[in-house]
């Protein structure tokens, strides 16, 4: 006789997962309402994580390092998650990628310790904010930038990213749904890059990242490159934590989580691919 649904749940909650798989992910942001799993929504947590059930249904959730918008795209995210069956990780990259949308892909896996959480491992994260400088919209830029149709002062936006580099207060480059109490944040690095004579690109280099943080800055960039805004701003935001010294939020479909540097633990395999 085939075991009932309930004894089948027993068995399979009972098994205990025998490696954790740590994944590097790349999304296209467009049609997806952010990473975290929500109600009627497609996320990209929720997608993957079905992939994954689909290839190992005692497979644990997906555990993501970041907690992007809706609109916000990644080329190196990375997610870990527990597995019962002993798959090498040149089979998980395969078998998800079988089971995953055109704008969902694992670009590589590799072998981790059974319950490494790569958002409590990331020492840095890079984002990457691309402006198109261009009074008519172009439909092979609007995925993945802000198109800003005024000049934009490369000296004193420059200017204003100098002033972002190194340990702030932070409190003023966020959302009000962001309560977290602790608001320093330090950043390596904020570069303004020029693409090509109409792309400009914001490369934010920091430890930890707040709700709308990165857009909050960019917007905040720009404003100051059309004159809207002094780059001393940027100080008078970290000594009085108030949001109305900085600029808008710029648009969630110009940003990009590029990279995530991780310290992995020992006993990590090597990635497939390498």
């Amino acid at each position: 006789m085939a075991p009932s649904s309930c004894e089948r749940d027993a068995t399979s909650s009972d098994m205990a997962p025998t490696t954790g798989i740590l994944l590097t992910v790349a999304y296209d942001g467009t049609a997806f309402s952010g990473w975290a799993a929500q109600r009627d929504a497609r996320t990209v947590e929720e997608v993957l994580g079905g992939a994954v059930q689909a290839v190992d249904a005692n497979a644990s959730h997906v555990r993501g390092t970041s907690r992007t918008d809706a609109g916000v795209h990644a080329e190196a995210h990375p997610v870990a998650f527990d597995a019962v069956l002993p798959i090498e990780p040149r089979g998980w990259v395969l078998a998800l990628n079988a089971h995953l949308p055109d704008d969902l892909a694992v670009r590589t896996a590799r072998s981790v310790p059974v319950g490494f959480n790569p958002r409590f491992a990331a020492k840095e994260k890079r984002y990457r904010y691309r402006l198109l400088l261009d009074v008519v919209r172009d439909p092979l830029h609007a995925a993945r930038s802000w198109r800003v149709g005024h000049a934009l002062d490369r000296g004193r936006m420059r200017e204003a990213c100098d002033a972002l580099v190194g340990t702030h207060d932070f409190a003023a480059f966020r959302t009000s749904r962001d309560e977290r109490p602790n608001t320093e944040r330090t950043l390596s690095q904020v570069v303004l890059e020029e693409l090509s004579p109409r792309v400009l690109s914001v490369v934010v280099d920091g430890n930890a990242f707040m709700h709308n943080m990165v857009r909050i800055l960019v917007g905040t960039l720009v404003d100051v490159g059309r004159g809207q805004l002094d780059p001393s701003c940027i100080v008078r935001a970290f000594e009085t934590g108030e949001r109305k010294h900085l600029g808008i939020t710029a648009p969630a479909q110009g940003l990009t989580l590029e990279r995530v540097v991780l310290d992995l633990p020992e006993g990590v395999s090597d990635p497939w691919p390498p």
